[in-house]
């Protein structure tokens, strides 16, 4: 028999276990934020404060009661979060790190040689001084320990001292314990993630079971690629073989798209389709999103899903941007409506519209606008600015 799952169905699931259907102005405990960064796998991390940083601005689109402090106290006091890469830098449950330590050994294999190649020959020189300082010393930030007559030439060129307090990060010895003015702060994993989330050892079969699994059920129905990209952590070949060897738990779903079409073949678990009702439907309200929002990260599928086509322009050339440097897109109910350019200048303590681009058949209603205008004003008293301007042409 066919399962086929409607559009409209698809979105729902989607949305629910991406943390957009709870109500968005629920009271939210340290506890409870924890709780809903473990159900969203991770939270990417981003230095760009166009409005918000990216962290904090996913955390918000989904409860407006959350507070960036009990965020800080769960990565730097608590340990109950840490920091490392998915497919790009992410905030994650210290319970994840025993499954990142087998990222850890991976890196170790392909980052000398490929690093080897960037940074050419003898650029682990300052590897062995630099881990003995922190070792000694504690906790640094790399400018603390930049090589004399370095000149910085950005990511491309870094110092031999944040050479190696990368490399230490990215293959587990060393952690981020904080944050000053958005520069990392290393020091040694032993003393930044607690010994319980640090010691345990998983198989290799155990961990590759718990990326597919894990990622299969924050995604509710996946292909096998989508199983993989979603940590970053197993390869598709992987992913495909831990669904030919579960076929009993799985079930193959057809999945409508919102442009009409041929239905994809996905995987969900076997009770998928008797729980479909447990999940609500989407606040009717509208929301902005990061760019960086886990919701859209995977473009291919917000296009199949929403019927909506997103790309992040900040390393577009300028006259060739279609929209802008940094746009939201727009979240109404279950709907991608459109997209927005603004900015929040503190100087001034506005948030500064800049346009708006509604989807085609999207009408600018007078409701859907106070909706939008409702949403604005949160998203000032966030970013912690006055009021919100809308500059001249803003509505195109």
């Amino acid at each position: 028999m066919t399962n086929l799952l409607s559009n409209s169905d698809a979105r729902r699931v989607f949305l629910a276990k991406q943390g957009l259907s709870a109500p968005p102005n629920r009271a939210l405990t340290k506890a409870g934020l924890l709780q809903l960064i473990h159900e969203l796998g991770f939270v990417q991390v981003d230095s760009i404060q166009t409005v918000e940083r990216a962290h904090h601005q996913i955390l918000f689109s989904r409860n407006q009661t959350y507070r960036r402090e009990h965020l800080t106290a769960l990565l730097e006091k608590d340990g109950a979060l840490f920091e490392h890469w998915t497919h790009d830098a992410s905030i994650l449950p210290s319970a994840f790190f025993v499954y990142w330590k087998h990222k850890f050994l991976h890196q170790e294999k392909v980052l000398i040689e490929r690093w080897r190649k960037w940074r050419g020959e003898g650029f682990e020189a300052a590897f062995a001084e630099t881990y003995e300082r922190v070792e000694r010393d504690g906790a640094i930030l790399s400018r603390d320990i930049k090589a004399d007559g370095h000149v910085s030439g950005g990511w491309w060129n870094w110092h031999p001292n944040k050479t190696a307090l990368e490399y230490f990060w990215h293959t587990g010895k060393f952690a981020i314990a904080g944050r000053s003015n958005f520069q990392k702060i290393y020091d040694l994993a032993e003393r930044v993630i607690p010994s319980e989330f640090r010691e345990p050892e998983v198989s290799r079969e155990d961990f590759v079971d718990w990326a597919c699994r894990s990622a299969l059920t924050r995604l509710g129905f996946a292909t096998h690629g989508e199983i993989s990209a979603f940590w970053n952590l197993v390869s598709p070949d992987e992913a495909k073989a831990w669904v030919s060897a579960h076929r009993d738990e799985l079930i193959e779903v057809l999945i409508e798209p919102a442009l009409g079409g041929k239905a994809r073949p996905s995987w969900a678990f076997a009770d998928f389709l008797s729980t479909l009702d447990n999940y609500p439907g989407a606040p009717p309200r509208i929301r902005v999103l990061s760019p960086f929002d886990p919701m859209i990260r995977d473009r291919n599928r917000t296009e199949r899903l929403f019927g909506f086509f997103y790309r992040i322009e900040i390393f577009v050339p300028e006259p060739k941007r279609e929209y802008g440097y940094y746009v939201f897109p727009l979240l109404e109910g279950d709907r991608l409506i459109g997209r927005i350019d603004m900015k929040a200048d503190r100087k001034k303590s506005t948030l500064d519209v800049k346009r708006l681009w509604l989807e085609p058949g999207v009408k600018p209603s007078a409701g859907r606008l106070e909706r939008l205008e409702a949403e604005l004003d949160r998203v000032a008293r966030f970013a912690g600015v006055e009021k919100v301007v809308f500059l001249d042409g803003w509505r195109g």
